[in-house]
């Protein structure tokens, strides 16, 4: 007898049998009757033939004399796919497969489509109550997804899915009342945030393994705030804040009995939705649309389902004034579970218009023809910013942007007369009514925009019919005519608090509109330039002062203080009757 070794892959053209390690069977036939059978290892046969024969004639005649059969596994294709499944099934892991269906998913587009995200991972119960976690979990966004779950399962069984967001567990979810979005129109957070669901699975031949679409047990919210002021084009959305009447965020348990979120303390009623990224988003969703637009500031919230009564504030920032402030929107509706609801909200505020810069009693306001809407350049057009000039502000007594010089001596009294607005305006003496008497309240919270920007700051007072004892004629000492009396009155003793809503009907708003000019009145340096838009306010009245010539009565307000004084009649400051 001599031994052979005969190289397997001499024998044989299937590449994939080189790279397996289990043994095959070999069997040589010889005139009909079976001499050899035998377990080898795959990389090298070694038969015992009773000739000694050449490789080569040893070869012919297997070939030709006798008929081989070899019985092995694996080495198609196919064969390979089915060895994964079994390997599967040697590490103890079931498949759970979503299916294809939009349903199946959790991160959503604004057509309520769901996706799974990275990370996502599923809970279920096994054949003897224990939970087990998938030990895989997508890498990246997919519409479908096979998990691997270990424990004992039986084919003929049904199991309960639990997707418990990134942030639950088994079947405890916790919607989060402090949610972030790092890009508009996205909703990869989910899964942080709180989304949820359950599901029934059934065993699926086409799947080898468990088929289940998950039912979403959250509600979402897509806001989709525009401003339709397009003149307003610094502002970005920074956060929404979500106040409700009952709670919308907690830990709760997931009910695959009623399909609803239970437990929870009750106590959960507002939700925060910080929408700040990098890069373009580095100051949150820019608010440059004047309708609705989800690709530009879609802003995704979980919360629980239920019927609430919904308070959202909107915050907002101009990046270029660096003002920050709040609009509040309300609704109340019911909110069903696996829904969406796309809500809408024009965030204008009142917006002030820029021709209102007067100096006292001439003709046209100060930036006539030069108007900041004619997007003149800086130095050229009416300034729009604080601290910014123009060298166009009117400087002669020629020009009808000029104040009136007309004084006719010392306490005596001079009412405006060119120009008819500043008839309409309030009297030194009524100015003096509404600072000591009218209840001034500062509010640094209700925006506004001019020229532009957005700002905050201004103040409320009674309107004159709710001012007892209100007289045009004399001040609230009963005895001084500001008119032909050169007298100061300042109020620093302010009520705290803006009015309430029942009473604010019974108040007008000023807003600190700033003037051309210097705070101080005195000062003629700096007429021209843009100060103190957003921190003080000033108002004409239609009184000159009485003494010295060149000063108008105005009343000035900022926090922790409102007055009525003497301004330069050249400065550009605001001409409104109230």
């Amino acid at each position: 007898m001599e031994e052979l070794s005969i190289q397997l892959n001499k024998l044989f053209s299937c590449k994939q049998l080189k790279k397996r390690t289990k043994a095959v069977t070999i069997t040589i036939t010889l005139f009909g009757t079976s001499k050899i059978r035998r377990v080898i290892n795959s990389k090298q046969i070694k038969l015992k033939i009773m000739r000694r024969l050449s490789f080569k004639a040893q070869l012919l005649s297997l070939v030709a004399v006798c008929g081989i059969t070899i019985v092995f596994t694996a080495c198609t294709n196919e064969d390979v796919a089915q060895n994964a499944k079994n390997n599967d099934e040697v590490k103890g892991l079931t498949t759970f497969t979503t299916g294809e269906e939009a349903t199946t998913r959790t991160s959503m587009d604004n057509s309520g489509a769901f996706y799974w995200e990275a990370g996502d991972k599923i809970y279920v119960k096994d054949d003897e109550n224990h939970w087990q976690v998938s030990s895989n979990a997508p890498t990246s966004k997919t519409a479908s997804f096979r998990f691997k779950v270990p424990g004992k399962y039986t084919k003929g069984n049904t199991y309960e899915i639990y997707y418990p967001g990134k942030n639950g567990y088994q079947d405890q979810v916790t919607i989060s009342a402090s949610q972030t979005q790092t890009k508009p129109n996205s909703t990869a957070h989910f899964g942080e945030a709180g989304d949820c669901g359950t599901a029934t699975a059934s065993w699926s031949a086409t799947q080898n393994g468990y088929a289940f679409k998950l039912d979403h047990q959250a509600a979402y919210l897509i806001f989709q705030p525009y401003i339709s002021n397009t003149k307003l084009d610094d502002c970005y959305l920074t956060k929404i804040e979500v106040s409700s009447d009952n709670d919308i965020t907690d830990t709760y348990k997931l009910d695959t009995t009623t399909g609803a979120l239970t437990g929870g303390s009750g106590t959960g009623k507002q939700i925060v939705i910080t929408t700040k990224g990098s890069e373009s988003y580095a100051n949150g969703f820019h608010l440059n649309v004047t309708s609705a637009n989800v690709a530009t500031n879609g802003t995704f919230m979980v919360i629980k389902p239920g019927t609430h009564n919904l308070t959202i504030k909107y915050w907002i920032k101009d990046v270029k004034t660096k003002v920050e402030g709040v609009i509040t929107k309300v609704l109340n509706t019911t909110f069903v579970k696996n829904k969406y609801y796309n809500i809408t909200a024009d965030l204008k505020v009142t917006d002030y218009d820029g021709d209102h810069y007067y100096m006292w009693d001439a003709q046209q306001q100060c930036w006539f023809g030069y108007e900041w809407t004619k997007n003149l350049s800086i130095g050229i057009g009416q300034p729009t910013v604080n601290n910014n000039t123009s060298s166009n502000y009117p400087a002669s007594i020629s020009d009808a942007r000029y104040f009136n010089p007309y004084y006719p001596g010392a306490l005596i009294s001079n009412p405006a007369t060119r120009n008819p607005l500043f008839k309409t305006l309030p009297n030194a003496n009524e100015l003096s009514w509404y600072v000591l008497k009218g209840d001034p309240r500062w509010d640094d919270v209700k925006l506004w925009t001019v020229m532009g920007h957005l700002y905050k700051g201004g103040m409320w007072f009674l309107k004159k019919e709710n001012i007892q004892h209100f007289s045009k004629e004399h001040a609230p000492d009963g005895v001084t005519d500001l008119r032909s009396r050169n007298v100061v009155y300042d109020n620093y003793t302010l009520t705290s608090g803006i009015p309430n809503s029942i009473d604010i009907t019974k108040y007008f708003y000023l807003p600190a509109l700033g003037m051309y000019g210097k705070r101080n009145t005195l000062d003629p340096t700096g007429l021209g330039t843009l100060t103190e838009v957003g921190v003080s306010g000033h108002y004409w009245s239609s009184s000159a002062y009485p003494v010295p010539s060149g000063l108008a009565y105005g009343m000035g307000l900022s926090k922790g203080h409102v007055g009525v004084s003497g301004y330069l009649r050249g400065a550009g400051i605001r001409a409104k009757a109230f």
